[in-house]
């Protein structure tokens, strides 16, 4: 004899359902986690840029610094400086770019390192504090020479030396 009770349509219908219904919430799960994974990926690459960016406009302003410090001091007693207020505007060159600094008590120049176009603006500061003259070099530089780019990102480097001796 079988024992088995014939199954009605209703309760066929609740297990195809049941089953459908277990379905979506495993994809609906599996999806959340994919879109999470994604989001995280896409952030930590924005921060990477980000980084690359901040590194980009640090060695600009490194080379702007660099570029002051052997102008100013190229003269190894010290008594002559492309910066000198009291000197008449003296031409330098700074990645192939020359302009004239000088004859006054600050200097400003810029100029773009290629092949990447990053930008720097140095400016040099002389002042004289009793028979000391403190130089003061600020450097700016940008990871891109387009002042209107949201991307844009400026790293400053300043140094102060005095001649002659410590600094008052």
């Amino acid at each position: 004899m079988n024992n088995q009770q014939p199954t009605t349509n209703n309760q066929q219908q609740y297990q195809g359902g049941f089953t459908l219904f277990i379905a979506i919430i495993a994809t609906g799960t599996l999806l959340l986690i994919a879109a999470g994974m994604a989001n995280l990926a896409v952030r930590q690459d924005v921060i990477s840029t980000l980084s690359q960016n901040s590194q980009h406009a640090f060695y600009a302003a490194d080379a702007g610094m660099e570029c002051a410090l052997y102008w100013d001091v190229k003269n190894p007693d010290y008594d002559w400086s492309a910066f000198s207020p009291s000197q008449p505007s003296q031409s330098i060159t700074c990645n192939g770019e020359s302009t004239d600094v000088g004859g006054s008590q600050t200097s400003n120049f810029e100029f773009t390192l290629l092949p990447d176009p990053y930008c720097v603006a140095v400016t040099v500061s002389k002042t004289n504090v009793g028979s000391t003259v403190v130089t003061t070099i600020e450097s700016k530089g940008y990871n891109t020479c387009d002042p209107l780019n949201p991307r844009r990102v400026e790293r400053a480097v300043r140094a102060t030396h005095c001649i002659p001796g410590p600094c008052p």
